[in-house]
Order: C-alpha cells, then structure tokens, then sequence
C-alpha cells in the first residue's frame, strides 16, 4: 500500500493548497493553490480539485489553523468548519485525517531532505528515534513536540504560545508593562509573531517618544538597512525567542533537532545569530554546555505541512490504522 494515491490540502488564512501523493511522496506538480474568500469550505475545494485531476485518492489529509478534537476543527482566523465525516463524502475517500497546521508540521520533519533545511546552531548527530521540536512564529506563537514510536510518528497539540511572558531585566519590564497596558494580560504571542514585532517597535517609538511604528515587513527592511530602531526591536525578539526555544529544549529534550517554521522566523533567519539568538537559546546557567548538544534547523520548505500529510497517511495505512 506504499503506493496509496491521496488527496492532501494545507488550509492557511488566505489560501488553501491542494495536491495528490503517492504513500508518503508528493507529487509537487499536482499542486493548486484556491483562494478561500472565493469558496465556502474546504468541501468545494476538494471537489473541484478532484473534478478538476480526475483523481479518485483512497485516502485524504487536510491540515488547518486550529485546534482539532475528534477529527472535527474550526479555523481561528476562517469562518470554515473541518469535519472527517463531511471530508469522506466529498472525496469517496476510505481513510480520511484531520490535523492541526502544526501537527502536520511535525509529521513533516524526518521526511525533509538538506535542501529543506538551513542549519542555525549544528548540535550533535541525532541519535535514531530521538524526540524532535517544531516550533512556529508566523501569525501566532507554537510549538509542539514530535515522538516516534513502533513506526508512527506522534504529534500531540499544543498552545505553547500562550504561556506567560517573563522579564529578566528593566528594559524588559518596561516591555512587559507596555504590552499590559496596550493588550491585557502578556503573553508570549504578544511579541513572538508578526504582530508581535509590531508591537516591539511600537513600544520602542514610545519609550524613545518619537517615529511612528510600523508594519512587520517595513520593520524587516529596516533591519536589513540597519537602521538603530528596527535592530533593536528585532533584537529583543531574537533574544526572546531564543530564550523560549531553550526552554522548550529543557522541557523536551529534542535531540533530534528543533525544526523552525512559520513566515517570521523564516524571515528573521538569516539574522538569528548576529542578533544573539545562541547566546539566549544557550543561557541556562550551569546548563549552558548542555544546551550544544541541539541541532537548530530553518525550514525552508513551503510545501512541509503537505509533505507531512502524506507522511501521516502513509503510516496509518502502514499500520492499517
């Protein structure tokens, strides 16, 4: 059954992606891209996709922002409902899996080759079966952590991003009351996203009382300019980030790597470690040489939710699950 044809679709807030495997193997030419503002749910996209290839796929994954219980999710940003059961009829499929975007994300992993990856710390040779870490900063803050076991690969969901946000010094506690006052309650979300870039910058227009702030992707052709605001505001975001990274790798102990994904990060990428990502990630006291022991890898491969889908899939049928 390692050549089970499937249907797979990555449900993101503007655009749902679509494409056809073959087992765990995606098939990049199959896939389309539809706007979601122009259908109704997944259902009407799935079937024009397959009206559309002709395709009868015998099993079917799709993958949604969104927590997911029972097979059953709803969109945090789309009015769209995901259901197995609606999924099955709309494409004739026998095995039908519903999994949050980042699930999919960790299913993904061990099927990514080095033209998927950009190495940000090298760590030490992964052992076999060692547990691996996803972690997403794009328009929201996650991270899960990724367990083999007897063959399949576990993903169990997460809302890491929600946990409280800390200061270590006073610049940070200005921070930290800034974002109080502005947005309740802090979290780390708050900062660690594409708003929460914006939200940095905005706090440091206001302590430096001038400048106006700006949008996220203003704020990275700032950094890439070099201008002093914008470097500082990504700074204190790298620093942050690289402090919660470590402690996810001190809850998890992911020797198999810590796998970045999400737009932000992948933007900020190339500007991780001069902006003091290793140091933070690594500041663990009397730990710091532990913490070299983790590979920290960019993933730079657009279509990884797909992939892992298919990956999924492959292994239920596998399983026979």
């Amino acid at each position: 059954m390692t050549d089970t044809l499937a249907v797979v679709a990555d449900i993101g807030g503007t655009n749902t992606r679509v494409a056809l495997c073959r087992g765990a193997t995606l098939m990049p030419e199959t896939i389309r891209r539809y706007r979601n503002a122009e259908n109704a749910g997944i259902e009407a996209v799935l079937a024009d996709y397959l009206a559309q290839t002709e395709a009868r796929p015998q099993a079917c994954c799709v993958d949604m922002a969104g927590p997911v219980t029972d097979g059953v999710g709803t969109l945090t940003n789309l009015d769209w409902r995901v259901d197995s059961a609606a999924l099955k009829a709309a494409t004739g499929a026998g095995i039908v899996a519903v999994l949050n975007d980042l699930q999919a994300q960790g299913h993904a992993v061990s099927l990514l080759g080095h033209d998927s990856l950009t190495p940000v710390l090298s760590g030490r040779p992964a052992p076999a079966n060692a547990t691996r870490l996803v972690v997403n900063v794009g328009t929201g803050l996650n991270a899960v952590p990724v367990y083999g076991f007897e063959g399949m690969t576990l993903v169990p969901p997460a809302e890491a991003g929600h946990v409280s946000l800390q200061a270590r010094d006073t610049e940070e506690l200005r921070l930290h009351d800034w974002i109080a006052q502005h947005h309740g309650v802090p979290g780390l979300e708050d900062i660690l996203s594409g708003r929460g870039l914006e939200r940095i910058h905005a706090w440091a227009c206001a302590e430096e009382g001038d400048g106006e702030p700006l949008g996220a992707a203003a704020i990275m052709q700032a950094v890439e300019e070099g201008q002093p605001r914008a470097l500082r505001a990504a700074t204190l975001f790298v620093r942050y980030f690289g402090r919660y990274a470590g402690d996810l790798a001190l809850v998890t102990l992911p020797f198999g790597g810590i796998y970045l994904v999400g737009g932000v990060i992948r933007h900020l990428g190339p500007h991780l470690l001069r902006l003091g990502f290793a140091e933070a990630f690594a500041d663990k006291g009397r730990f710091n040489a532990y913490m070299t022991q983790f590979p920290v890898h960019l993933v730079t491969d657009d279509y990884a939710a797909l992939r892992g889908c298919a990956g999924h899939l492959a292994e239920r049928i596998a399983k026979g699950a």
